[in-house]
């Protein structure tokens, strides 16, 4: 019989994995992602909170350098991103909020202001409101 024509046989001690070795597999993967899952999809909605929140006072800031050259509060985030009389604006465009909604600039009593962010709901005055007058969100 020459080479060519021989056939490989593996050892019997070599094989694959049992039917039960890949059950154990899936159900501790299973088991990971029941875990793992829940707390990356909140963390995303804390990132939202969170990065709405900075975006509240980075604006709030700005109104407030706007109304010391102005002597008003700006009507609009559109205000506080036309350049001054230095060429620059009061901040860059923010954009909507995370969830897709504008941010809101309401002139108080007093020369105060608030700026808002609507939240998930997108309606003005829910408990989900953030705004730069609270200095603790819920």
């Amino acid at each position: 019989m020459n080479e060519s024509n021989r056939v490989r046989r593996l050892p019997l001690d070599q094989g694959g994995f049992t039917l039960i070795e890949i059950m154990v597999v899936i159900v501790i993967l299973g088991l990971l992602a029941t875990l793992v899952v829940p707390n990356v999809i909140g963390a995303s909605e804390e990132a939202k909170v969170q990065k709405a929140r900075t975006d509240v006072h980075n604006i709030a800031d700005a109104v407030r350098m706007y109304k010391i050259r102005n002597n008003k509060t700006p009507n609009s985030i559109e205000e506080l991103t036309q350049p001054d009389s230095k060429g620059k604006p009061f901040i860059e465009d923010v954009g909507k909020d995370p969830w897709d909604h504008e941010y809101v600039i309401h002139d108080l009593d007093r020369g105060d202001f608030e700026v808002i962010s609507l939240g998930p709901d997108g309606n003005e005055g829910t408990d989900d409101d953030i705004s730069s007058k609270r200095s603790k969100d819920k």
